[in-house]
């Protein structure tokens, strides 16, 4: 157990809870200490709205919080010596909006050579129940897996992460190996829970994720009960995740996915859906009106060359199809990025017609060959038939991509390596049944 007070935004170590005291534990030499190691941020392949770390190897966010003066803390298992997973510290950074974040210094580091810094979780101990934290509010308690040679405190290969939404659980539990399309993967199960024993609902798996980069996810702690609740997950797999391109092009590896909005509801195909939606974006779009959009997009196209507009290489695009008759549509809505240099693409889209599936599809990118790196991934997605419309959100970023259908009951996280940067947008829909209508808009995002 590790404990520390927050004092504008800054972690400073009260108590370390071990073999040892604070003042003893090990750092390698090549291990900076009291101050942020510095990253650049400016690579092709560098996401610039999603969180990735400095310099080195990240995977799962552990023990993140919101803090009384409104600052998000974000601790994530971190390698800062080398671009594969191993001598495990926590990680650090924080964020007032989500989006911006400023890497903090490492966090906890292990007590001695050959141990690690695990998965975990933080609590604020307002009362001070811990003994910790006399005459504050604000103190912290991390209590976290530590991995040895010999053992491992916590022997599970699941990791759990809850959250309450009014008088209902939610258990998340996150596995490896065993996800359908191999490797990682993601799931949540709806509840009860007595303060001992958690009861779900029913034995269902909903898959929190229907594409392969979304593993580990945590809700922020302290966030109120009466708000959506905010989650960020690791945007990778750890069947490639040790190998793809931007360890050696550009010496990190692997983002964090959005923040994103959490909530309970029910759908039209079962009961308790997880709602997941990024979180507000409007305060990161390069203008205050669309960079392009339409309003009659039903069988036609929409391109947009965004090259010299959005520096940042991030955007995102809103997609809406209305009147899609009940019985017999037919027809599709689609995407594509593509760079106008190498002829690279990312696509999706989605068949109003049959089964309603929604699909993506990376294997147009050259960037990165791995036998486990899957190049498509499709869901079915039924039509609401009291709205009958279907919405689209996606949001790209560099080397990553996520999508949300219909307001967030389901969402999507991929992430791809082109060799040359996507630059160009084509929205487009085909074959649609009479009467059936369709728009879209298209926002830049700055970093």
């Amino acid at each position: 157990m590790f404990a520390f007070s927050v004092s504008a935004g800054l972690l400073l170590l009260v108590s370390f809870v071990r073999a040892q005291s604070s003042a003893s534990a090990y750092v390698q030499p090549t291990v900076p200490t009291g101050t942020p190691i510095p990253g650049d941020y400016s690579g092709a392949l560098r996401p610039q709205i999603h969180y990735s770390p400095p310099i080195g190897f990240m995977n799962d966010p552990n023990g993140m919080f919101l803090d009384a003066e409104g600052t998000y803390h974000l601790y994530y298992q971190y390698n800062p010596t080398d671009t594969i997973a191993g001598n495990q510290h926590w990680g650090h950074a924080t964020s007032r909006d989500l989006y911006h974040w400023e890497n903090q210094p490492i966090a906890i580091y292990p007590g001695a050579e050959g141990e690690g810094i695990f998965s975990g979780s933080s609590v604020i101990d307002v009362n001070n129940t811990s003994g910790f934290f006399p005459n504050q509010t604000n103190g912290v308690v991390a209590i976290y897996t530590l991995h040895t040679e010999e053992e491992e405190t916590q022997e599970n290969p699941l990791d759990p992460s809850n959250f309450a939404s009014t008088d209902m659980y939610i258990l998340q539990l996150s596995i490896n190996p065993g996800a359908p399309l191999g490797g990682s993967i993601s799931e949540t199960f709806p509840g009860t829970f007595n303060g001992t024993h958690f009861t779900p609902v029913d034995q269902a798996t909903r898959i929190n994720d229907f594409g392969k980069d979304n593993y580990a996810g945590q809700f922020f702690y302290n966030i109120p009960p009466t708000s959506p609740q905010v989650s960020i997950a690791w945007a990778s797999n750890w069947q490639y995740s040790q190998a793809v391109p931007t360890g050696e092009l550009e010496g990190f590896r692997s983002a964090m996915s959005l923040a994103r909005y959490n909530v309970l509801a029910n759908s039209s195909r079962r009961d308790y859906t997880l709602v997941s939606l990024p979180y507000d974006l409007s305060p990161l779009y390069t203008t205050t009106s669309s960079l392009t959009n339409s309003s009659s997009l039903a069988n036609s196209s929409l391109l947009y060359d965004y090259s010299s507009t959005v520096p940042s290489g991030a955007l995102t695009f809103n997609m809406t199809v209305r009147s899609i008759p009940l019985v017999n549509a037919t027809g599709t809505a689609n995407f594509t990025f593509m760079s106008s240099v190498t002829g690279e693409s990312i696509r999706g889209g989605f068949y109003l017609g049959g089964d309603t599936p929604f699909f993506l599809n990376r294997g147009y990118i050259r960037g990165f060959d791995n036998p486990f790196f899957t190049d498509k991934f499709s869901t079915n997605n039924l039509i609401n038939t009291d709205t009958q419309t279907f919405r689209l959100q996606v949001v790209i970023d560099r080397s990553i991509l996520e999508v949300f259908l219909d307001n967030g009951l389901r969402s999507a996280t991929t992430t791809f390596f082109a060799e040359g940067m996507l630059d160009t947008l084509i929205i487009s829909t085909a074959g649609l049944s009479p009467g059936v209508q369709a728009a879209a808009d298209v926002y830049g995002l700055n970093r």
